[in-house]
């Protein structure tokens, strides 16, 4: 690589729980810049899961998108002439990023009359280990565990 690598921005955590991971996770909310509205919308998502479960809404958060991060995933390579799928493990980072965007793009798929409710019902699913983000992640481990036959191509 020609240039240095980019330096890390500095997340500031959010202004009512105090917590670095629901900024990041509202950054990747937000659409078109307006990420007041997309606090609102976490916020009221949430609200809704303290609501259904009566337990403390951002720990049901953090262990539904623990349940939605991947480990492994896919990468295409070309090996003389062929393609293959070679299992990789991810960066700690990227897996975040990869489970935050899986329940963001799922709860937005939702049939509910707001994002706020669309994502807490994502939100309860992954909690209970099921609904689209979850599926998403099993699907990766399982493409990858059945291409581990090629991991001995990684690089």
């Amino acid at each position: 690589m020609r240039k240095a690598k980019p330096k890390k921005r500095i997340i500031l955590p959010d202004p009512k729980f105090n917590d670095q991971l629901v900024s990041k996770f509202v950054n990747n909310l937000m659409l078109r810049g307006k990420k007041t509205l997309a606090f609102k919308v976490f916020y009221e998502a949430i609200d809704v899961v303290v609501e259904r479960t009566k337990e403390d809404g951002v720990e049901v958060w953090k262990k539904a998108l623990a349940n939605v991060t991947p480990a492994v995933e896919v990468r295409s390579r070309r090996i003389g002439g062929a393609t293959f799928q070679i299992p990789t493990e991810i960066p700690a980072s990227r897996k975040q990023s990869i489970g935050m965007k899986n329940l963001i793009s799922y709860a937005r798929k939702r049939n509910e009359k707001s994002m706020g409710k669309k994502l807490a019902s994502e939100i309860l699913a992954a909690y209970k280990e099921e609904g689209g983000a979850f599926k998403r992640k099993e699907d990766i481990h399982r493409m990858a565990d059945a291409n581990k036959a090629f991991s001995h191509f990684r690089v």
